[in-house]
């Protein structure tokens, strides 16, 4: 089991926005490396991913060296050879230099969305750290990698942490490692299946987590196709949305196709999750304003089943129930019974407080 946790926030403070519970979903378009290397197909991707509704756009960064060994850099590529021959020269294409990821997070303060990566290895957090980045992700490629989660960690920064192909074991001891150092952290369900289909994704995860590991919070970082499962983890209490975003699912490159969305999408999904936050409203019963003036005219009332005259002893047989509602409800029928008529009161007639004698 985790470590005993105490005094840990139930939300973080990221940029100028709260992540967490009582706050509005916290959607993060991940561009990661679907600008595929070209600075100008990043630049309209962040400019997009804010007109759809994202609160945050995410990058990838690799050195790739740091981040593959030899064999794996030198492994031949068989699919996508447009970027390169080998698996080391396919990634190298899909990076993106310092200049350009500092001109990047530039543009997105400007346009008021917040910019940060994903670092694979201890010298691209580094590298993130230098053009100052807000907060930090953790792939599910590194929930076993301790000592990259303990260097970011050292960063005090918050951090996102996906949850995909790692038991529970794995999971405890990463968050463990993250909070020995760092408490601003919230946790992603995450299923690494490119797409994911429905019977993988498994969204009772999500309150599993909220219990084990509150009073953090839980995020939901989608691979489906479509939007209804994210909006079904919105239902659950997922505090924070990441998914892919490409601006054409046709473009060449590992994430376009399988597991992206675009622009007219995701907007559609901030849009349905904003009306989900409305309708939640509050842990609470209550007949609204607009419910009682329906009730007054379809409610029932307690009515006269023949003519009623004043000083009588009102029976149960005297009595109906019939709308509309704004006299004496049925409940109180049997509080009326054996009560005088304080009023002639006429056949089929709405009886209302003032028209019985309580005393």
């Amino acid at each position: 089991m985790p470590l005993a946790r105490k005094n840990l926030p139930d939300r973080v403070k990221i940029g100028n926005k709260h992540v967490g519970k009582g706050e509005p979903v916290f959607f993060i378009a991940e561009i990661g490396n679907n600008h595929n290397g070209d600075y100008y197909l990043a630049k309209r991707s962040i400019e997009e991913a804010v007109k759809s509704g994202a609160d945050a756009v995410k990058l990838q960064k690799r050195f790739v060296n740091e981040t593959f060994a030899k064999e794996l850099v030198e492994k031949p590529q068989t699919k996508d050879q447009i970027f390169g021959k080998t698996y080391g020269e396919y990634r190298q294409a899909l990076e993106l230099n310092q200049e350009e990821f500092a001109k990047l997070k530039e543009l997105s303060d400007t346009l008021g969305v917040i910019f940060f990566a994903t670092p694979f290895d201890k010298k691209s957090a580094d590298f993130l750290e230098e053009i100052n980045v807000p907060v930090y992700k953790i792939a599910s490629f590194d929930v076993t990698n301790l000592p990259l989660l303990e260097y970011v960690a050292k960063k005090g920064k918050p951090m996102f942490l996906s949850t995909g192909m790692c038991t529970i074991e794995e999971l405890d001891e990463a968050v463990d490692t993250i909070l020995k150092h760092n408490d601003q952290l919230i946790i992603k369900h995450c299923v690494s299946v490119y797409p994911s289909p429905d019977e993988k994704i498994n969204l009772k995860t999500i309150p599993f987590l909220q219990e084990r590991y509150a009073p953090l919070s839980i995020g939901y970082s989608g691979h489906e196709q479509d939007t209804l499962p994210t909006l079904a983890a919105v239902t659950l209490g997922a505090v924070s949305v990441e998914r892919h975003f490409t601006l054409d699912r046709s473009l060449p490159g590992p994430d376009h196709a399988s597991v992206s969305i675009e622009p007219e999408t995701f907007n559609s999904m901030v849009r349905d999750t904003r009306r989900i936050e409305k309708a939640f409203g509050e842990p609470m019963k209550k007949c609204t304003e607009e419910e009682l003036k329906t009730r007054e005219k379809h409610g029932k009332s307690i009515v006269s089943a023949k003519a009623i005259p004043a000083g009588t002893v009102i029976t149960a047989a005297m009595l109906a129930c019939k709308s509309p509602g704004y006299g004496l409800k049925p409940n109180m029928r049997e509080k009326v019974v054996g009560k005088k008529a304080k009023i002639d009161i006429p056949f089929d007639t709405v009886i209302k407080h003032g028209d019985v004698m309580w005393g």
